[in-house]
């Protein structure tokens, strides 16, 4: 089996094998030639050159290499923050300022499809939110929705309301769903005032992210944490822009089903980010699993994470990848240049060093598992945002990356591509 199979399945987690049994099948249907060669190739050289940037070699421990590539990111971290005007979330709820303007600078998201207001109002009053009504001392859903704000509102049922309510609102209240239940509106970036934060605290029982969003409501929510961790600027900002990218994927998905007469169940599905668990059948043709949600976060030895598939979520952190580019020229040339226009290149990039008991260790070179990582301060080495972009790196070069998302948005809900 030649070097470059076996050097790309080491970094995904496959065998060889399955490389090239695809590359075989895939070479044929796309005339492409050499492809895994060539992005093998294209690894190493990325690696290598920003070795040299770090100033650094190959012969440089695990150890060393992620603790420099972690000390460019936490200096890149601190200019962000001075170039969004040093934010403070706890001021921002009624006028977000730098970051939102930067942010939908770089990516504007189009009108989307979403459930209309008074309809959730509606659902919520069949079902009310009685931890968030009894918190406030509100006597109906509209009572809250009316003093508090439809995007406050929407938003705090992540994070107020317990695993059971939220299963009956998902399968049971969603389950009417009608085309006019949904209107064409914008996509919200809302950061919630400070006493959200303190329902936040009450509520969850375990650590949470400050930022997430809402596909079905168009909203995109930060809980007004404090900015006190090294990344956690890089970390927010990104993630904004990643929602920025995702909720709009997801409305046009609703529009391209909302006639349907399942529609509900593909609505669902579509909020769920439901991946098949079916065995492929091997066929003379290729098939592709479509992954639209990171497996390796619940279990990094699921068998689908070692077959070919490609994954949506790896998509919107590309796009996010082009915004940086031009986030770079507001921000203007770093040290040694590694501006972030030069980290948006690497996002499929990884390789093997040796640690300080000689053992092989994978470093991603990818910014977004960097960063998740710094915020984590080192307890977890990230390294599947790097191999998801590597699996659409590879199905991309044989068709085309425009023909790769036509794909999935065409077959996400039966979960393959069969070419």
């Amino acid at each position: 089996m030649l070097e470059p199979y076996k050097k790309i399945a080491a970094i995904l987690g496959t065998t060889p094998e399955t490389l090239f049994e695809i590359d075989q099948k895939m070479s044929k249907i796309s005339g492409q030639d050499g492809v895994i060669e060539a992005i093998a190739n294209q690894n190493d050289v990325l690696a290598q050159e920003t070795l040299s940037v770090l100033g650094l070699n190959k012969d440089a421990t695990a150890e060393t290499v992620y603790s420099t590539l972690v000390r460019r990111l936490i200096h890149m971290d601190q200019h962000l923050f001075e170039i969004l005007d040093r934010p403070d979330l706890s001021k921002m709820f009624q006028v977000c300022g730098k970051m939102c303007e930067t942010a939908l600078k770089l990516y504007t998201p189009p009108k989307g499809l979403f459930i209309k207001k008074e309809k959730a109002i509606q659902l919520l009053e069949k079902y009310p939110p009685d931890n968030m009504l009894k918190h406030f001392g509100y006597s109906s859903s509209r009572e809250l929705m009316d003093k508090e704000g439809f995007s406050s509102v929407v938003s705090a049922l992540r994070f107020t309301q317990d695993t059971k309510w939220m299963h009956n609102f998902f399968d049971i209240a969603y389950a009417d769903l009608r085309p006019d239940d949904f209107e064409e509106r914008d996509v919200e970036l809302k950061i919630l005032e400070t006493k959200w934060f303190a329902v936040a605290e009450k509520f969850l029982e375990k650590k949470y992210h400050n930022i997430s969003h809402l596909k079905e409501f168009g909203v995109i929510f930060i809980i007004p944490l404090p900015i006190d961790t090294p990344g956690e600027t890089l970390r927010m900002f990104t993630l904004i822009l990643h929602y920025l990218h995702e909720v709009p994927f997801y409305s046009d998905l609703f529009r391209r089903f909302l006639r349907d007469e399942d529609f509900v169940a593909k609505f669902q599905s579509l909020l769920r980010g439901d991946v098949s668990e079916k065995i492929i059948e091997i066929k003379n043709k290729p098939i592709w699993r479509i992954v639209q949600r990171y497996l390796a976060k619940d279990d990094e030895k699921d068998f689908r994470l070692s077959e070919p598939h490609v994954n949506p979520e790896a998509e919107h952190w590309f796009k996010v990848s082009e915004d940086l580019v031009r986030l770079s020229r507001i921000m203007g040339p770093a040290e040694n240049k590694m501006d972030l226009g030069f980290w948006a290149s690497l996002d499929f990039v990884g390789d093997f060093f040796k640690d300080e008991q000689g053992r092989n260790q994978l470093v991603s070179f990818d910014l977004i598992d960097l960063i998740m990582s710094l915020v984590k301060r080192g307890q977890v080495k990230y390294l599947y945002h790097q191999q998801e972009a590597l699996w659409n790196k590879i199905f991309s070069e044989y068709l085309g990356r425009e023909k790769m998302n036509q794909l999935i948005e065409e077959n996400i809900i039966n979960g393959f591509i069969e070419l």
